[in-house]
């Protein structure tokens, strides 16, 4: 099978397009024969031995990705959910080795979802980390409620695009912060405001939020403490909130904190359940599988709107 893989952490140069065996599966998994595959920030930063690359560096060469939609071929023993023949996606053993950028897939059954018919290959493999961190982070660890004020950092991104969608679903007031280029796509999305962040500090403009969804990091985190309203929340996706801001943000009775993503099929059904009803849909950027080093510097560029996603023929 075509496969990527990358012996070394570096630079895109480090990409090597090889010829596998296909995976063999164990008793809890499928094989997937892989349509389409997404790309995301973590695999930009694994790449260069951050990330997640200090829970997989001894796994060498490594398959980096994570995202995946395609056809089960083959089912392991225990699995009753699914058949030879079934569309599936999912994101596949993350925070793990998921060994996503290949034509075939070995996937825990636990981390898959039916891929509905109403959505292609492509859109699918674009709904999987991104739509699951924002699906968990609004309900799952900030328990989002109706009427809410949300602030959303990268409205335009990867996982920002999906917040803005669930998020006003939900019944929420949100805002969304990116360029001005992204203005129209981000009102487009459902938000009720939007904030140009390089002309406007977005701390000076708004005030009394319940949540703000942080897909930027950096200094974001600490300026975005004098919006949210005592008892409120800041969750941080790109990294960890350092020590000091986190004791800043209590002391105004905010909870600033970073959570991880995890593979859940109950979750990745509910994505596939909001997708099916057409209540959120990706934004794709095609690419193909023999151009994983310009998605990779695409997705570098921190300028993506939306979701990366390369077919494999």
């Amino acid at each position: 099978m075509k496969a990527i893989i990358i012996n070394e952490f570096g630079g895109t140069d480090k990409l090597e397009y090889t010829s596998l065996a296909e995976p063999v599966i164990k008793e809890n998994e499928v094989l997937v024969r892989v349509h389409a595959i997404a790309t995301n920030p973590v695999d930009v930063k694994t790449r260069l031995g951050k990330g997640i690359a200090g829970r997989i560096k001894n796994e060498m060469p490594l398959i980096l990705g994570w995202d995946v939609s395609g056809v089960v071929t083959a089912v392991g023993s225990e699995v009753k959910e699914f058949v030879v023949g079934d569309e599936v996606f999912g994101m596949v053993n993350f925070p793990g080795h998921g060994r996503a950028y290949a034509e075939y897939v070995a996937a825990p059954a636990a981390h898959l979802a039916k891929k509905p018919a109403s959505i292609t290959h492509q859109q699918a493999a674009a709904s999987t980390l991104a739509a699951l961190t924002a699906y968990q982070g609004l309900f799952q660890q900030a328990g989002l409620k109706k009427g809410q004020r949300v602030l959303v950092h990268a409205a335009a991104g990867g996982v920002g695009h999906f917040v803005v969608q669930l998020a006003k679903h939900a019944g929420a007031y949100v805002i969304g912060t990116s360029s001005a280029a992204n203005k129209d796509f981000v009102l487009g999305l459902g938000a009720d405001e939007h904030i140009d962040y390089k002309n406007q500090p977005f701390e000076e403009v708004v005030k009394d939020v319940d949540l703000v969804f942080d897909c930027v990091g950096g200094d974001t985190v600490r300026r975005s403490i004098a919006v949210v309203k005592p008892g409120g929340m800041i969750i941080s996706i790109p990294g960890g909130v350092p020590e000091e801001v986190a004791e800043a943000a209590k002391q105004k009775d905010v909870r600033a904190f970073f959570f991880l993503v995890e593979s859940s099929r109950p979750d990745m059904e509910a994505v596939a359940d909001l997708l099916e009803q057409g209540i959120i849909s990706p934004y794709v950027n095609h690419f193909d599988f023999s151009q994983m080093d310009m998605a990779h510097q695409q997705q570098e560029s921190g300028t993506t709107r939306g979701r990366i996603v390369l077919t494999i023929a």
